[in-house]
């Protein structure tokens, strides 16, 4: 089993930062995509942000040129930097990894349950 765990959300003012992390534990012998998504109330979840195995990374449009996203694959960590925040970034904010429990076992995927990023002045 693979647990997910998010930190880091909060309340902050427009153009303000925030950094988020996500950690996996448990089970792991390979961790392939790593991603964030968000869910603002009466939307649908939607990818933020993707990076791959290899460092390659992919960004939502919105958030182009505002975000980061990292990964530590020595501490099977996530991290997403948030700049130049807008109110329209105030959403639930997942953490997602593609993660092989075993050499022999196939890719499942594993979300964390969620961190609250609310931007208002």
């Amino acid at each position: 089993q693979v647990q997910l765990v998010e930190s880091g959300g909060g309340l902050v003012q427009p153009g303000g930062s925030l950094r988020l992390s996500c950690a996996a534990s448990g089970s792991i012998f390979r961790i392939n995509s790593m991603a964030w998504y968000r869910q603002a109330p009466a939307d649908q979840r939607a990818l933020v942000a993707q990076i791959t195995s290899v460092g390659f990374t992919t960004y939502a449009d919105a958030v182009k040129g505002r975000f980061t996203i990292s990964r530590d694959n020595a501490k099977n960590t996530v991290s997403l930097q948030m700049n130049s925040l807008k109110p329209e970034d105030t959403a639930v904010y997942y953490c997602k990894m593609i993660v092989s429990p075993s050499s022999n076992s196939p890719m499942y995927q594993y979300w964390g349950q969620g961190t609250q990023v609310t931007v208002s002045s």
